[in-house]
């Protein structure tokens, strides 16, 4: 695998990623938030591996999926203000980069890339998440849930990270592990690729999400970035 810099698709000026379950795995932390919650309210906790495809979703789906119960509940949005209090207080105790993301990072950095975050995650949560984590150089943007009017799917912040990296949006690759990741790159204009190893359900069908590559570890978004074609799925 030849990642020097000269051997990356010169098209790609930005690299943009989600935060849960592409950039970062936060399950463990989220998990256990979801776990706190229910046993304060006497209900027995869930297993990680139960919790884990639905966190990309955020707080409103763990909600649902730990009490059984739709967003209309008259007990909904107490819980769900619970949960986020548990998560803020021990936001990143167990969450880590996942394994390769800082090879990539520093080889992004090396070859003179820009990287950026866009997540629905509100900035009131991801400003601590990102301040806490080691990171090998600075993201350039960081569009949160509440950064602009819309979230994902909708293009906005996408094109907020665009301005703010100084990018096109054909000049930027959005990597995410959700439809509506994908959906928003796909509207904003850019290049896109699923990240198989995040928090993919199995009703999920990625295959139908019209990406255009797909990755199952972080490492190989460098050989994509080298692959001659920008539709190769690895």
């Amino acid at each position: 695998m030849d990642n020097s810099p000269d051997k990356f698709n010169n098209n790609i000026e930005t690299v943009l990623f989600d935060l849960d379950g592409t950039l970062a795995d936060t399950a463990g932390d989220l998990a256990n938030a979801l776990n706190a919650t229910l046993e304060q309210e006497g209900r027995d906790p869930l297993s990680h591996e139960i919790i884990r495809p639905h966190v990309s979703h955020g707080g409103i789906a763990l909600i649902k999926l730990g009490f059984q119960i739709t967003s209309d509940h008259p007990d909904f949005e107490r819980l769900r203000q619970l949960f986020l209090l548990f998560y803020k207080k021990n936001i990143c105790q167990l969450t880590t980069l996942f394994p390769g993301m800082i090879e990539v990072l520093e080889a992004l950095k090396a070859a003179g890339l820009n990287w950026g975050i866009v997540t629905n995650k509100p900035d009131y949560l991801t400003a601590p998440l990102i301040k806490a984590m080691d990171f090998p150089s600075q993201p350039v943007c960081v569009v949160s849930g509440d950064t602009t009017d819309n979230r994902k799917p909708h293009p906005e912040p996408m094109h907020h990270a665009c301005k703010l990296a100084g990018s096109n949006p054909e000049a930027c690759l959005y990597v995410g592990d959700a439809q509506r990741d994908i959906a928003a790159g796909k509207a904003a204009g850019m290049h896109t690729l699923i990240a198989m190893y995040g928090y993919i359900g199995g009703n999920d069908q990625p295959d139908s999400w019209g990406a255009d590559g797909m990755i199952n570890k972080p490492t190989d978004l460098l050989d994509w970035l080298a692959a001659p074609k920008m539709t190769q799925s690895l």
